[in-house]
């Protein structure tokens, strides 16, 4: 079985009370940093690397077929490009 992943929530708490800061300090960190990863994803450089953890990159999907779930009939799904993805550091 694997383990829980750790909710925002609980990830706020543990580093608040580590940094010794207000929780409300931690909640507005990880929202700018959000934001800055997201919009410097989709930007000309197409990544954000966040040096220890990973890096966030544009995603994209290939055109791949797929199946009518009510008629079993083949069909093509066109490529797509996601927002963004995680790419956890290896």
């Amino acid at each position: 079985m694997a383990a829980k992943p750790l909710s925002k929530t609980k990830i706020v708490s543990h580093l608040a009370e580590k940094a010794g800061t207000a929780k409300k300090t931690v909640v507005t960190f990880f929202d700018e940093l959000h934001k800055l990863a997201v919009k410097e994803a989709k930007g000309a450089a197409g990544k954000f690397v966040i040096p220890g953890i990973g890096r966030v990159v544009k995603a994209h999907r290939k055109a791949r077929m797929g199946r009518n779930p009510q008629t079993g009939e083949a069909i093509k799904i066109r490529p797509r490009r996601l927002s963004v993805c995680v790419r956890p550091r290896s």
